[in-house]
């Protein structure tokens, strides 16, 4: 898995999990960590990367899975991650679920003057355009609800946050964009709802809340 790079992880999604919690394996942490080695160049040794890629540590198992199944399966298109799954079993999958699920993720922080507008959008959504406060899914924390599938945004890079965001928003007119959000189209139809600068805050918002 030579750079599980850009996009690998969290991207966001509330209705992400589309599959039954007994079809995933019980991941072995100990062979994660072992066979994961080379994600660090990317991702950190512990999952705690540097922007632009996506920090692992943390996120919950089932959702990391989903998306490592997504991409293996191409479910999920990364140019960068093209061939790089290939021969993974779901049981590799998994292992690498739970080594990065059991780490600890680092904090960022938030822009002074994104902090109301992102705030907002984080907690109320944006009512007149029918968009949804993100602590439905994600928590009023970040940490999502991993038993459910649903990411933790918390610490998470704002640049990441912000181009996941803007590829579900294409992804609801063009297939080219991020587009395994589940059939409920949920994070696409989010993000159609909300203006660059929308964007912009509420990734900055999550990268400092806990």
């Amino acid at each position: 898995m030579k750079k599980v790079a850009l996009l690998l992880s969290l991207g966001l999604g509330c209705a992400s999990a589309s599959f039954a919690a007994s079809d995933m394996p019980r991941g072995d942490a100990a062979a994660g960590e072992k066979n994961a080695v080379v994600c660090g160049a990317c991702h950190g040794a512990d999952g705690n990367s540097m922007a632009p890629f996506p920090k692992l540590a943390g996120q919950g198992a089932k959702y990391l899975y989903k998306q490592l199944m997504d991409i293996r399966d191409g479910a999920r298109v990364i140019p960068t991650m093209a061939g790089q799954l290939d021969g993974k079993s779901d049981q590799d999958l998994a292992d690498f679920a739970a080594f990065f699920a059991a780490q600890s993720r680092t904090l960022g922080k938030t822009d002074a003057d994104k902090l109301e507008l992102g705030r907002k959008v984080y907690r109320a959504g944006v009512a007149s355009r029918g968009v949804a406060a993100c602590t439905a899914c994600h928590s009023p924390t970040g940490q999502g609800n991993p038993a459910a599938g649903y990411p933790a945004l918390s610490g998470q890079h704002a640049q990441y946050v912000a181009d996941q965001l803007r590829a579900y928003r294409q992804g609801a007119e063009d297939p080219a964009g991020r587009t395994n959000d589940g059939d409920t189209k949920i994070m696409r139809s989010v993000a159609s709802g909300l203006s660059d600068m929308e964007i912009a805050a509420v990734a900055s918002y999550v990268a400092g809340l806990h």
